[in-house]
């Protein structure tokens, strides 16, 4: 990777805005290039400068993490979303994930590690950690708290399917690529079309669809 990759922090917290500061600033290909200070700033200084990644509290004064996703991504389809927040909750990692987030992570996560979300968001759209996994599957599981997503199945190609198993597996696009021998362009027009086919917005809609409909068996 040769770009700088322009990061965002927005908490209302200033020591740990300078704490993740420190963190990531001798990290390669990054630069972090302004701080929010609540979900009103966080507005007002993505129309001034876009960033390529936020990392975003959840619970911030004025406008919350919750519907600051809500805006961003009705604005800014291409920004990368990495929640870093105090709150485990499993509920609350599938909402925000369901709403556009590309990574869940803890304010415990080590630096390396977010700077790791960091590069995988950028090249692959999304970071799947073992806390996101594990919400995932504990929803799919308990169906009372199971959003109805898709009612009619979709059918997918065998080429279709063996992509979808592959990024449940959690391969990155250049490994998808090599395995079914198309380049990474084609596998993530593939990977758009199947989630439009399902309504799904997000890579973690489309896995617990095909998980749901018993597609990776």
């Amino acid at each position: 990777m040769s770009q700088i990759i322009k990061v965002a922090i927005a908490d209302d917290h200033q020591i740990f805005r300078d704490g993740i500061r420190m963190a990531l600033k001798d990290k390669e290909y990054l630069k972090i290039i302004w701080e929010a200070v609540d979900g009103k700033d966080l507005q007002h200084k993505l129309q001034l400068k876009l960033p390529d990644v936020i990392l975003m509290d959840i619970r911030m004064p004025e406008i919350d993490g919750i519907n600051a996703i809500s805006i961003i991504r009705k604005e800014y389809e291409e920004l990368k979303i990495i929640v870093l927040t105090m709150y485990d909750d499993q509920e609350m990692i599938t909402k925000m994930m369901e709403m556009g987030a590309n990574a869940y992570l803890t304010k415990t996560t080590d630096p390396e590690e977010i700077y790791q979300a960091i590069l995988t968001c950028m090249n692959d759209d999304f970071y799947f950690n073992e806390l996101v996994n594990k919400a995932v599957l504990l929803k799919l599981q308990h169906k009372k708290t199971v959003r109805q997503f898709y009612p009619n199945p979709v059918k997918f190609s065998e080429k279709e399917l063996k992509i979808l198993k592959l990024i449940a597996d959690d391969k990155t696009t250049e490994e998808i690529s090599k395995d079914v021998f198309l380049s990474p362009r084609t596998i993530e027009t593939i990977r758009q079309n199947m989630k439009q086919k399902v309504g799904a917005k997000t890579i973690a809609g489309l896995v617990m669809y095909a998980t749901r409909n018993k597609l990776l068996e």
